[in-house]
């Protein structure tokens, strides 16, 4: 307990899955919070659930006019940041030939773009140990064939975190990401699909998996974690996998 006593936390997309289950993580030990989200209603929950001592903002993750008032907010708020988990994503599956331009840019703005320019915006609030985590995903190591910019941008995610570990490890602040493999979260339960192929595509993955079931968002959690917390203070630049081997054996 209080692995992250004193320290303020920053999680986008926090009002749901991997992040929901971070942000209660966090707070049972000892952080401060702020926690984005676009959905009215998980914002609602997510305020209940987290406390009135959180602070649970519409925001967002590609814009650039939220992010600067993100930043704004948790500046007046608590003054400082020592953790920034980036975890944020959107997912269009689509062959190919159906992805829109429109589409191509959400995905882009929010998994990339997003991230970088919040990264960037938050810098001079960061503090001279302070930790930034991003969620990956195993698709930016292996085809996919349904999800080709989701797993291009998380590719450039990846890139990021190591080229970013070499640019800020000077000033003391660790950059590193998580790499999640099948989650049952909400990203993926919403997932536009009927629910006979939803439950038939859960089955078919599980299946493949060498554990033989998806993962939990807070076994995610209990990863940002150990990167959030000084249990970490010589992991820079890494990209730790929590996909119950399935990266191992077989292409997605």
């Amino acid at each position: 307990m209080d692995r992250l006593k004193g320290k303020t936390v920053l999680i986008t997309g926090g009002t749901s899955g991997i992040g929901l289950a971070s942000a209660q993580l966090f707070r049972a030990e000892g952080a401060r919070l702020a926690v984005t989200g676009r959905d009215e209603g998980r914002l609602n929950a997510a305020q209940e659930l987290l406390g009135d001592d959180t602070l649970v903002l519409r925001s967002e993750a590609g814009s650039m006019a939220d992010i600067e008032t993100l930043m704004a907010a948790v500046q007046d708020r608590f003054g400082c940041l020592d953790v920034l988990f980036l975890n944020a994503g959107l997912a269009h599956p689509a062959p190919p030939e159906l992805v829109s331009e429109a589409q191509f840019d959400e995905i882009m703005g929010v998994n990339f773009k997003g991230a970088f320019f919040t990264i960037q915006k938050a810098l001079p609030m960061l503090s001279g140990k302070a930790s930034i985590i991003v969620t990956t995903s195993i698709t930016n190591r292996s085809g996919s064939a349904n999800f080709s910019v989701y797993g291009a941008s998380k590719a450039a995610l990846r890139s990021m975190v190591q080229s970013l570990s070499l640019a800020l490890i000077g000033r003391g602040i660790r950059v590193n990401a998580i790499n999640p493999g099948p989650i049952d979260s909400g990203g993926f339960q919403r997932l536009p699909l009927p629910p006979e192929v939803f439950q038939a595509v859960k089955g078919e993955i599980a299946g493949r998996s060498p554990i033989g079931r998806f993962g939990t968002p807070e076994e995610v959690a209990k990863v940002a974690l150990f990167l959030a917390s000084d249990d970490a203070s010589y992991v820079v630049g890494e990209e730790i996998v929590v996909d119950g081997g399935i990266s191992l054996v077989c292409l997605p």
